[in-house]
């Protein structure tokens, strides 16, 4: 059988002679040194048969054990183990044999070993990449979390800076409003007060714009009283009867149009008004203003009895587009009361 143990000191790397060709050989201790630090036992070829057989099972222990990366990667020594003198040729055949065995079980187990390692090889990196996925789902679902939490709270944030946005836009038209209202009742107050000082002072400029026109008097006889008296069968104006002399004032501003002697109404001045409205003053004694403007309250003539009278005293008659009105509703209607 052929030995490929590798040359040793003291050891010659050759094939040993079979038992035929041997008278007689005596194992030394060189012959019989230890292989690899293992300790033979030089006794019977069953002990060293064993020897292999451990030191195969060993190996796998350890692989399969530990998974030395030492013993998987070195190469397989195949062991031959030489007749030793003493044996016979079943125990020589025997212990060939069992050295057989035991290179095909190293050799199994060797097959074995790398078939598990390749196997556990392959488990721990499918359990790698299981540990890899399982580890990348989670940052992938944490990332998906933490997205969907930043999309909520950026939501909740637009809602609430809308909903800010709108109660601070109802807020200002709220405020708007009142403020228009405000402005609005005020403008309506200042209005009405502008309005009612406007009466007031229209009120106080007709007062003051407009006279009676004579003092110390009596109203003797109204407008519209029958009679044969007038020659229009009623009386046409307002008698205000004062002795002779007394003053006749201009009841407001206005054109002397007409002074002089008038008939039935003696001595006559008619002032005009700047709406139109003629004012006569008749059965003066005189007449102080004959033409020209003149201002209310100012002096133009004074009571007499000329023409068709019955005493002393002024024919007062208002005109208004030709026809004769009622003289005291026309001075009423000025804020005058005769």
């Amino acid at each position: 059988m052929a030995s490929n143990l590798p040359a040793r000191e003291g050891v010659e790397n050759q094939e040993p002679p079979s038992a035929g060709a041997w008278g007689e050989w005596n194992p030394t201790e060189d012959s019989v040194r230890p292989i690899r630090g293992k300790h033979r036992n030089a006794k019977g070829g069953g002990g060293l048969a064993r020897s292999s057989t451990v030191l195969g099972v060993g190996i796998i222990a350890a692989v399969g054990a530990g998974g030395i990366a030492t013993a998987q990667n070195r190469p397989q020594v195949p062991i031959s183990i030489p007749s030793l003198p003493g044996l016979s040729d079943d125990d020589s055949g025997k212990d060939s044999r069992r050295a057989e065995a035991d290179g095909r079980g190293a050799k199994a187990a060797s097959g074995a070993q790398s078939q598990g390692q390749a196997d556990a090889g392959e488990i721990l990196r499918t359990r790698i990449l299981q540990q890899a996925e399982a580890q990348q789902e989670a940052v992938d679902v944490q990332t998906r979390v933490q997205a969907e939490q930043a999309a909520r709270e950026a939501a909740a944030a637009e809602a609430k800076t809308k909903r800010e946005e709108a109660e601070k836009a109802a807020e200002e038209a709220r405020l708007a409003a009142e403020q228009q209202a405000k402005e609005a009742a005020e403008k309506a107050a200042k209005e009405a007060a502008e309005a009612k000082a406007e009466q007031e002072q229209a009120a106080k400029a007709a007062a003051g714009s407009y006279s009676l026109p004579t003092s110390s008097y009596t109203i003797t006889s109204h407008y519209g009283v029958a009679g044969s008296m007038w020659s229009s069968g009623y009386h046409t104006g307002l008698d205000f009867a004062a002795p002779t002399g007394t003053p006749v004032k201009a009841v407001a501003a206005g054109k002397i149009i007409s002074a002089g002697w008038s008939g039935a109404y003696g001595y006559r001045i008619v002032l005009q008004l700047a709406d139109g409205t003629e004012v006569w003053y008749c059965h003066l004694s005189s007449m102080s203003v004959t033409s020209g403007e003149v201002g209310a309250g100012d002096t133009i003539g004074r009571v007499g009895a000329t023409g068709n009278v019955t005493g002393p005293h002024l024919h007062l008659e208002v005109r208004k587009g030709g026809s004769t009105v009622d003289p005291l509703s026309w001075l009423r209607s000025k804020g005058l009361t005769p």
